[in-house]
């Protein structure tokens, strides 16, 4: 039996292959689309062996579960350093546990949450790089504002000091026809390539798109991902 270094090693390959042929086949570059490994529930060793790999950004969904991570990889102090995205859902009161912890938060949906961000990142770090997360599929399950929103809160967003809008991320509601998740996901970049027009000097460092997961990847890609979030692929069913 493989080890689970070997397997680990063996399917970001696979997926690194995937983004490639998908890239090739739209006519783009596969170095302009980063792969964010999605470590949810997945164990600090398992994130070593990722990072022993070649792997270098990570998304968490679950703040106290990252932390208590990130605290044990950063006791290796010959590891490489690696990228921390927040994924999951904000929660007003740990704001400031995520402006000192993460170099991403990919889930904003509202002014107050991104005021608080802004307010609490440590003046001895860079910007916190921050998308705001669309709800592009209307479900009330998820998290994200309605396209509606986007023309007044992203300027809003370009103008907070210590934050940095870099895009736009979303998570579609699942479908199995390649067509349909191309069509969503071309609404996502309608969205991204008019926000971007409209906030021009304000937001000068907008330029990521997060979009696609491990079962629509290739669907996101031809329609212009600059960033795919993959978490079974890699690791794993959860269990």
């Amino acid at each position: 039996m493989a080890s689970l270094d070997t397997t680990t090693q063996a399917r970001l390959h696979q997926v690194h292959d995937r983004i490639e042929r998908a890239a090739r086949a739209a006519g783009r570059d596969p170095s302009r689309i980063a792969l964010l490994a999605v470590s949810k529930s997945v164990d600090a060793a398992r994130v070593a062996e990722a990072i022993a790999a070649g792997q270098r950004r990570f998304g968490e969904n679950y703040l106290q579960e990252a932390c208590a991570k990130m605290a044990r990889l950063r006791q290796d102090s010959s590891r490489e350093p690696v990228e921390w995205h927040f994924i999951g859902p904000i929660q007003s009161n740990k704001t400031r546990e995520l402006a000192e912890s993460f170099d991403w938060v990919q889930s904003v949906d509202r002014l107050k949450d991104a005021e608080r961000l802004s307010r609490q990142r440590p003046a001895d770090r860079p910007g916190l790089n921050v998308l705001l997360q669309i709800n592009i599929s209307g479900e009330a399950s998820k998290r994200g504002i309605p396209e509606s929103e986007l023309a007044q809160l992203a300027p809003r967003l370009a103008l907070l000091p210590r934050l940095r809008l870099r895009g736009l991320m979303a998570i579609p509601q699942a479908q199995a026809d390649f067509g349909a998740q191309r069509a969503t996901f071309a609404r996502m970049r309608r969205l991204f390539d008019l926000a971007r027009e409209q906030l021009g000097d304000q937001a000068p460092d907008f330029d990521t798109l997060s979009i696609g997961m491990s079962d629509d990847m290739e669907a996101a890609i031809a329609e212009g991902s600059t960033m795919v979030r993959v978490g079974t692929a890699i690791f794993g069913a959860r269990t």
